[in-house]
């Protein structure tokens, strides 16, 4: 989802340059919840602009994706969305295409599993701050201790006095 975003706001972005009517209208094409004077707007912009309306449409068939629950039905919304794009000729949405193809297994698993690797990202986000935090370890023995002490929420309760 996050390739397709970009996609759309890279190719609003190009559409910009010189139009004045598309300033300050990033998140009405790139959100679904809107006003709905804002989504009269964005109807308006999609009208004005055919190569906007084309990446909105691909957007949105992208969203309804992830909605799906079954496998083979992703399978096949998937690869209609890959062709769709490349079709498209627009560069910023067929390199969304290709990077879909390269992580093809992960994606359709994701609709089976619903699991993703948010967890991991951020445990691997709490050790790096760790390193960082110490300026490097002498060895990995110790980076590997540090580690062990943030996961393993130890607490320790000292006196407040040493009797």
């Amino acid at each position: 989802m996050k390739e397709v975003n970009k996609a759309m706001d890279e190719l609003r972005k190009l559409e910009r340059r010189g139009n004045e009517l598309l300033k300050g209208h990033k998140y009405t094409l790139l959100n679904s919840n809107l006003t709905p004077k804002i989504k009269e707007e964005r109807g308006l912009l999609l009208e004005c602009y055919p190569p906007l309306a084309e990446g909105y449409r691909l957007k949105q068939l992208f969203t309804e994706f992830w909605e799906l629950k079954d496998k083979q039905e992703a399978e096949g919304c998937l690869a209609f969305w890959c062709d769709i794009a490349e079709e498209s000729k627009r560069q910023l949405f067929m390199k969304g295409a290709r990077t879909i193809r390269a992580h093809w297994t992960g994606i359709i698993n994701y609709i089976e599993s619903r699991i993703n690797n948010g967890i991991l990202e951020g445990l691997n986000s709490k050790i790096q701050r760790a390193k960082k935090r110490a300026r490097g370890y002498a060895n990995t023995k110790n980076f590997i201790n540090m580690i062990y002490f943030i996961f393993g929420k130890l607490k320790f309760d000292y006196p407040l006095y040493l009797t």
